[in-house]
């Protein structure tokens, strides 16, 4: 894949990436989120603060500020076969979360980019997603700690790629794009846990937030996504 479509797909992703959804919505109600809450835009604080019917509405917005770049990139560039499609997806989806998680707009704040990573793999093979929502959910489940679901599907998701991915046995493309689809998985996984940091922290002093209990207002929660 030429470095001119590269850099292209990762322009178009991280414009869309920056459109602040939570902001904005929270903003159409009168509301300032960044002063609500976490003071996070994510839609984990939009649910808290405006509601479910809130929450799921910002979430499907950031799903699609990462599916519409790449929708276009595919139609634009018109890869002629799924291994080339498969780089377009993912270094636009890249590009995307980079947007969401570090926007360059003055005044926004970012998230932790786990709607976006998901809308990625939604659009990179959505039966092995599917799966892998699964495993997120057992985790929860089991552990109570979103985070850890998240930090430890994407986690898999990487390996996934490392030992099947020469073999298109889960994913679309196949062994002549092996390395750099280790690479960019490699780097989503970085992404997603790097912007875990302050979980992981509290994962390890046992102060981390459990799924479906209440957390004590400190002013500094941090946000799912």
């Amino acid at each position: 894949m030429p470095i001119r479509e590269i850099i292209i797909c990762l322009l178009a992703g991280y414009a869309f990436g920056n459109i602040p959804n939570g902001y904005l919505y929270a903003k159409a109600h009168g509301i300032d989120i960044y002063k609500e809450g976490s003071g996070n835009p994510g839609s984990t604080n939009i649910l808290r603060t405006l509601g479910k019917k809130a929450g799921i509405t910002v979430l499907l917005m950031d799903i699609a500020k990462c599916m519409l770049p790449i929708f276009f990139m595919v139609l634009f560039f018109k890869p002629e076969n799924e291994d080339i499609k498969s780089l377009i997806l993912m270094t636009t989806g890249i590009g995307a979360i980079l947007g969401h998680n570090f926007p360059c707009i003055p005044k926004v704040k970012g998230g932790k980019g786990v709607a976006c990573t998901g809308a990625l793999l939604i659009a990179l093979s959505p039966l092995y997603t599917l799966c892998l929502l699964l495993f997120f959910i057992l985790v929860v489940l089991i552990t109570g700690y979103v985070s850890l679901g998240s930090m430890l599907a994407i986690t898999v998701f990487f390996l996934s790629v490392v030992f099947f991915g020469k073999t298109s046995l889960l994913f679309p493309f196949s062994g002549a794009v092996y390395l750099p689809m280790c690479a960019l998985s490699f780097l989503l996984m970085a992404m997603l846990i790097f912007q875990h940091r302050g979980n992981i922290k509290r994962l390890l002093n046992g102060t981390e937030n459990r799924f479906g209990k209440k957390k004590k207002e400190t002013g500094k929660e941090k946000e799912l996504l």
